[in-house]
């Protein structure tokens, strides 16, 4: 069996850096991550990135509520059928998208890849839909594509061999769910989506500034470290210091 792991960003965003982690000040540029899993039984997305819409009228697909604090810096050919084909990949070949929750900036490219079955939690799912069509954070039209949506109750491995497993790691959001992958040649990853956004963060086990569950995203920094003590490499969110590092596709990880 071979599982390959490959990353790419898809865009960046400038953020108020206190959103993410508790006291800072200014704006910090971050890098808006996926990753491509190619494994002997199908092709999993791990997160999709921005919408298309992004890329020429940010507001008209954000709205007043979803701009505010927030620029947008996604240009042509950085979108995840742009960055899945330069890694030879075919959109069309993606057989899953595990979505760490569904935040703009981690399911806007679900509907590029409509062969795909969408696997969320059940929590994170149902939390999306209660919520008004302004919310800054969840837009109704990036989630409900038409896809096949598998809603997930805790833990579940994606083929059944222990290779790419889903864990909810609550707290970010009341449904958000990282991904560990274990590749032959380079071990055990583990894909933290939003629930550890900076190296800091993990080495301090800082808190975001804006935390759905303060006590459950603390827990989930400690499971973290503990599986990188354990010798897991972890791959946060949205570090620029930490992305300028990391090989991206066509490059594998492992």
């Amino acid at each position: 069996m071979s599982v390959r792991l490959f990353a790419f960003t898809c865009g960046q965003l400038t953020i108020p850096h206190g959103f993410l982690i508790e006291g800072a000040k200014g704006k910090l540029r971050v890098p808006v991550p996926a990753y491509l899993i190619t494994h002997p039984r199908g092709r999993v997305l791990f997160d999709s990135g921005l919408h298309l819409a992004l890329q020429t009228d940010a507001a008209a697909h954000m709205g007043e509520r979803g701009m505010r604090g927030t620029a947008f810096h996604f240009s042509a050919g950085e979108e995840v059928s742009a960055r899945l084909l330069a890694a030879e990949c075919e959109p069309r070949a993606i057989t899953h998208v595990v979505n760490s929750h569904l935040h703009y900036d981690h399911c806007g490219g679900n509907a590029q890849l409509e062969h795909a079955q969408v696997l969320v939690q059940r929590r994170e799912w149902e939390h999306a839909r209660a919520l008004p069509d302004d919310d800054p954070g969840y837009r109704r039209s990036e989630f409900e594509t038409g896809q096949r949506v598998k809603l997930l109750d805790g833990e579940h491995d994606v083929f059944g061999d222990g290779s790419v497993v889903c864990f909810p790691t609550h707290g970010h959001t009341p449904g958000h769910q990282s991904l560990r992958v274990r590749t032959q040649r380079g071990g055990e990853f583990v894909l933290c989506g939003d629930a550890c956004y900076l190296r800091e963060s993990l080495e301090k086990l800082a808190l975001p500034g804006v935390v759905f569950d303060r006590e459950a995203a603390l827990a989930a920094l400690k499971r973290f470290a503990a599986m990188e003590a354990a010798g897991a490499r972890v791959m946060v969110g949205h570090d620029p210091a930490f992305w300028a590092s990391v090989p991206q596709a066509p490059l594998p990880l492992a």
